[in-house]
Protein backbone atom coordinates (compact mmCIF):
# COMPACT_ATOMS: atom_id res chain seq x y z
CA UNK A 1 0.00 0.00 0.00
CA UNK A 2 2.75 2.47 0.53
CA UNK A 3 4.54 1.72 -2.39
CA UNK A 4 1.06 2.41 -4.53
CA UNK A 5 0.46 5.40 -2.53
CA UNK A 6 3.92 6.89 -3.23
CA UNK A 7 3.64 5.69 -7.16
CA UNK A 8 0.30 7.58 -7.01
CA UNK A 9 1.92 10.70 -5.64
CA UNK A 10 4.12 10.78 -8.22
CA UNK A 11 1.48 10.12 -11.09
CA UNK A 12 -1.28 11.98 -9.80
CA UNK A 13 0.43 14.45 -8.26
CA UNK A 14 -0.94 15.20 -5.09
CA UNK A 15 -0.31 13.74 -1.45
CA UNK A 16 -2.12 10.38 -0.48
CA UNK A 17 -2.16 10.95 2.94
CA UNK A 18 -3.97 14.35 3.02
CA UNK A 19 -6.65 12.99 0.61
CA UNK A 20 -9.49 10.22 0.56
CA UNK A 21 -10.40 8.58 -2.58
CA UNK A 22 -13.86 7.15 -3.29
CA UNK A 23 -14.98 4.91 -6.00
CA UNK A 24 -18.55 4.31 -6.20
CA UNK A 25 -20.89 2.23 -8.49
CA UNK A 26 -23.73 3.58 -10.31
CA UNK A 27 -26.49 1.61 -12.21
CA UNK A 28 -25.38 3.32 -15.33
CA UNK A 29 -21.44 3.50 -14.30
CA UNK A 30 -19.94 5.14 -11.31
CA UNK A 31 -17.90 7.66 -9.77
CA UNK A 32 -14.10 8.30 -8.91
CA UNK A 33 -14.16 11.10 -6.32
CA UNK A 34 -11.04 12.63 -4.87
CA UNK A 35 -11.47 15.06 -1.46
CA UNK A 36 -8.39 17.05 0.54
CA UNK A 37 -9.16 16.19 3.88
CA UNK A 38 -8.68 19.48 5.36
CA UNK A 39 -11.38 21.63 3.87
CA UNK A 40 -8.38 24.38 4.02
CA UNK A 41 -6.49 22.64 1.94
CA UNK A 42 -6.84 24.55 -1.15
CA UNK A 43 -3.09 23.53 -2.27
CA UNK A 44 -4.25 19.46 -2.58
CA UNK A 45 -8.31 20.45 -3.66
CA UNK A 46 -6.23 22.38 -6.59
CA UNK A 47 -4.17 19.83 -7.36
CA UNK A 48 -7.00 16.79 -7.40
CA UNK A 49 -8.91 18.82 -9.71
CA UNK A 50 -6.11 19.17 -12.06
CA UNK A 51 -5.39 15.76 -12.04
CA UNK A 52 -8.75 14.62 -12.67
CA UNK A 53 -9.56 16.88 -15.15
CA UNK A 54 -6.76 15.40 -17.08
CA UNK A 55 -7.80 12.13 -16.28
CA UNK A 56 -10.96 12.87 -17.35
CA UNK A 57 -9.49 13.90 -20.99
CA UNK A 58 -7.25 10.60 -21.07
CA UNK A 59 -9.88 8.14 -20.20
CA UNK A 60 -12.14 9.58 -22.88
CA UNK A 61 -9.04 8.73 -25.11
CA UNK A 62 -8.95 5.19 -24.21
CA UNK A 63 -5.69 6.51 -22.12
CA UNK A 64 -5.40 4.00 -18.68
CA UNK A 65 -1.50 4.31 -18.55
CA UNK A 66 -2.09 6.50 -14.84
CA UNK A 67 -4.08 3.71 -12.84
CA UNK A 68 -1.49 1.25 -14.45
CA UNK A 69 1.37 2.93 -13.43
CA UNK A 70 0.05 3.60 -9.75
CA UNK A 71 -0.91 0.22 -9.43
CA UNK A 72 2.12 -1.83 -11.57
CA UNK A 73 -0.68 -3.58 -13.59
CA UNK A 74 -3.38 -3.05 -15.81
CA UNK A 75 -6.60 -3.06 -13.86
CA UNK A 76 -9.56 -5.23 -14.73
CA UNK A 77 -11.86 -3.98 -16.89
CA UNK A 78 -9.61 -1.28 -18.46
CA UNK A 79 -8.97 -3.02 -21.98
CA UNK A 80 -12.70 -3.25 -22.30
CA UNK A 81 -13.39 0.38 -21.17
CA UNK A 82 -10.42 1.49 -23.90
CA UNK A 83 -12.09 -0.73 -26.58
CA UNK A 84 -15.44 1.02 -25.93
CA UNK A 85 -14.34 4.45 -25.59
CA UNK A 86 -16.84 5.91 -27.96
CA UNK A 87 -19.79 4.10 -25.68
CA UNK A 88 -18.42 5.63 -22.34
CA UNK A 89 -18.88 8.94 -21.15
CA UNK A 90 -16.62 10.60 -18.47
CA UNK A 91 -17.59 13.95 -16.96
CA UNK A 92 -15.74 16.07 -14.58
CA UNK A 93 -17.54 18.32 -11.84
CA UNK A 94 -15.91 20.12 -8.99
CA UNK A 95 -16.75 19.61 -5.77
CA UNK A 96 -15.90 21.75 -2.30
CA UNK A 97 -12.96 19.90 -1.44
CA UNK A 98 -11.73 18.58 -4.90
CA UNK A 99 -13.78 16.69 -7.74
CA UNK A 100 -15.13 13.67 -9.21
CA UNK A 101 -15.32 12.08 -12.59
CA UNK A 102 -18.54 10.63 -13.28
CA UNK A 103 -18.56 7.73 -15.70
CA UNK A 104 -21.46 6.52 -17.45
CA UNK A 105 -22.53 3.91 -20.11
CA UNK A 106 -25.29 2.10 -22.05
CA UNK A 107 -23.48 -0.39 -23.24
CA UNK A 108 -24.06 -3.60 -20.89
CA UNK A 109 -20.23 -4.88 -21.82
CA UNK A 110 -18.97 -1.25 -20.62
CA UNK A 111 -20.96 -1.56 -17.34
CA UNK A 112 -19.66 -4.77 -16.80
CA UNK A 113 -16.03 -3.56 -17.20
CA UNK A 114 -16.62 -0.13 -15.64
CA UNK A 115 -17.97 -1.95 -12.88
CA UNK A 116 -14.85 -4.04 -12.31
CA UNK A 117 -12.67 -1.00 -12.73
CA UNK A 118 -14.01 0.75 -9.84
CA UNK A 119 -14.02 -2.97 -7.57
CA UNK A 120 -10.95 -3.35 -8.38
CA UNK A 121 -9.67 0.37 -7.31
CA UNK A 122 -11.59 -0.04 -3.99
CA UNK A 123 -10.12 -3.31 -2.97
CA UNK A 124 -6.34 -1.61 -3.78
CA UNK A 125 -7.25 1.86 -2.13
CA UNK A 126 -8.88 -0.02 0.35
CA UNK A 127 -11.34 3.16 0.48
CA UNK A 128 -14.39 0.12 1.86
CA UNK A 129 -16.56 1.35 -0.47
CA UNK A 130 -19.79 -0.74 -1.19
CA UNK A 131 -18.63 -3.49 -4.26
CA UNK A 132 -22.03 -3.16 -5.19
CA UNK A 133 -24.18 -0.98 -6.70
CA UNK A 134 -25.82 1.97 -5.22
CA UNK A 135 -29.39 2.07 -5.26
CA UNK A 136 -30.91 5.51 -7.18
CA UNK A 137 -31.25 7.87 -4.90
Amino acid sequence: MDEMNMRGDKHMGFDHLKTTHHFLLASDGGAIQVEANDGKDTESRDQIRRHLRHITMMFSEGNFRVPMLVHEKTPPGSEVMQKLKAEISYEFKETDRGALIQISTKNPEGLTAIHDFLRFQIKEHMTGDPLEVRAAS
